[in-house]
């Protein structure tokens, strides 16, 4: 009974059912309205059109529109209701001003060397055009003298992240997910407790919805209490608001702004396979030393400051890089983030312009495949104009709603000449790109809406880098290891399983 309470009380469990009573007492509200005035009924249906028309003008994917103007028609009052809870991103005049000064961090300290653009585009016109857009959009540079490696799991990257700690002077910046107690984080968090002790400003932002299950409530004041800097962000509090769709997914470990990771990886314990509880969890992180750690520095002081509505003096945390020793090659990597709150989906079009610009090959792995009909028909017509286009998606899933709407994709990918592979040893949770065998992406994007679309991400564009024959020979030494998906298995899938995914495949970018 003790353990039933436990789980009764949790904080997950007691926000979640504070808002379904508000989302309860606001449809019995409007149940009761209806009831008694036909012209309740009629401003509902002008308010519906209105909704209609209103979705249908945004600057965003058909798909997304579709999936909210058919509960919207279906069931209006509910529809719409739902709609101004969670649909769209409509931002207070706070969050307006917050969103400004995080855009304005970037604008003035991340600035782009023309003569690195202009050395990219003597080697190749198609990659300067990528480069240009993320500099110009995202505000974030690129570079060509920063080392890249690569490591194709988590537990062969974790001794490397803590002997960078062990080595940190200055500060020590962690931003994750998810954070839970147990070898990899207790390991962390002395080293972290040793190194604030000694001085080193060490500081900790964790997603509130992303640890609820994993953390106490209010963590941050024992961070807080042992020497650490830390906050959550987005607290799941009991009010509704179309803001809990939005969660920081991005992940970084940034040593003195020279060492920075990012990656798939979060810090829990499945993440370096001490424990399994999807089979083999297949992971991946990259390390940078050089000049482009500097981007991810502002990206997570910006994101301190507008969690903390405080702002940092960025320059001061600014290291002198060493000049590039000349012949040294490192090719060009530009770290950049992607937020919700804007109406530009940058790592959406990151993955876009490397699809349609492929001239031989485009490897993925994803944990999810919940994409748009424009990254289909990209995918689809680059492998019917000859590209090898595969990819690698979980032989164990983590959410079984979420793998019938991947698994509702195969046919059409399949039919169309795109290869799918399913990791037999258990959960792909790597969010890799490869292009080529010359470009690359590395960071946080699932291949989904949600992180397309609705969370803040972070990754890594590479091209001709240190590490992209690491990553190609990652696929490689994967692909052996996966099951090819046919056609005739997509086929051969009960008829009420395939039509279930097809209706969750419609209103998969609502998930």
């Amino acid at each position: 009974m003790t353990n039933y309470a436990k789980l009764l009380f949790q904080r997950f469990i007691m926000v979640s059912f504070c808002i379904l009573i508000q989302i309860a007492a606001l449809f019995l509200s409007v149940g009761v309205l209806s009831g008694y005035s036909r012209w309740f009924t009629v401003t509902m249906n002008v308010f519906m059109w209105i909704a209609v028309i209103a979705i249908v003008s945004k600057r965003t994917d058909p798909g997304y529109k579709i999936a909210w103007i058919i509960p919207i028609l279906a069931l209006p009052i509910f529809g719409i209701l739902f709609y101004l809870l969670f649909g769209g991103n409509r931002l207070s005049r706070r969050l307006k001003r917050r969103m400004r000064d995080v855009e304005q961090t970037h604008r003035e300290n991340l600035f782009q060397d023309p003569a690195v653009l202009r050395r990219e585009a003597k080697l190749n016109p198609d990659a300067v055009l990528q480069s240009n857009y993320i500099s110009s959009i995202a505000f974030c540079p690129v570079y060509d003298g920063t080392e890249t490696v690569y490591y194709p799991c988590g537990e062969a990257a974790f001794p490397d992240m803590l002997a960078a700690i062990s080595r940190a002077k200055r500060y020590i910046f962690l931003e994750y997910f998810i954070i839970q107690p147990g070898k990899m984080w207790d390991t962390m968090l002395q080293q972290l407790r040793r190194k604030a002790a000694a001085g080193v400003d060490v500081r900790v932002i964790y997603d509130d919805f992303g640890t609820i299950t994993r953390l106490p409530g209010r963590y941050y004041k024992k961070l807080e209490g042992m020497g650490l800097k830390a906050s959550s962000f987005n607290p799941y509090i009991p009010v509704l608001s179309s803001r809990l769709n939005n969660r920081d997914h991005r992940k970084f470990l940034i040593v003195d702004g020279e060492t920075g990771f990012t990656g798939g990886i979060n810090l829990a314990d499945e993440y370096i396979n001490h424990t399994h509880p999807l089979g083999y969890w297949k992971d991946c992180v990259i390390r940078l030393r050089g000049e482009a750690v500097w981007s991810m520095t502002v990206m997570f002081l910006s994101m301190w400051s507008h969690i903390r509505d405080q702002r940092e003096h960025l320059p001061s945390f600014k290291p002198d890089y060493p000049p590039v020793p000349i012949g040294r090659d490192h090719g060009f990597v530009q770290p950049f983030a992607d937020t919700p709150l804007d109406n530009e989906a940058v790592g959406d079009t990151v993955f876009f312009n490397l699809i349609t610009k492929a001239k031989r090959s485009v490897y993925i792995m994803t944990p999810y495949l919940v994409i748009s009909d424009k990254m289909i028909s990209a995918l689809t017509v680059a492998a019917k104009n000859g590209v090898d286009v595969r990819i690698i998606t979980p032989g164990v899933p983590d959410k079984w709603y979420v793998f019938l709407v991947t698994q509702a994709h195969y046919p059409d990918l399949i039919a169309s000449g795109v290869r799918i592979y399913s990791f037999s040893p258990g959960f792909i949770h790597s969010k890799v790109f490869c292009v080529d065998g010359e470009y690359a992406v590395v960071g946080t994007v699932n291949f989904d809406f949600r992180s397309l679309y609705l969370h803040f991400e972070d990754a890594v564009w590479l091209y001709r880098a240190d590490c992209v024959k690491q990553v190609a020979q990652d696929f490689d030494n994967t692909f052996p290891l996966c099951h090819q998906v046919t056609l005739a298995e997509c086929k051969s899938v009960s008829w009420f399983k395939r039509l279930f995914g097809s209706i969750l495949r419609m209103f998969s970018p609502l998930m």
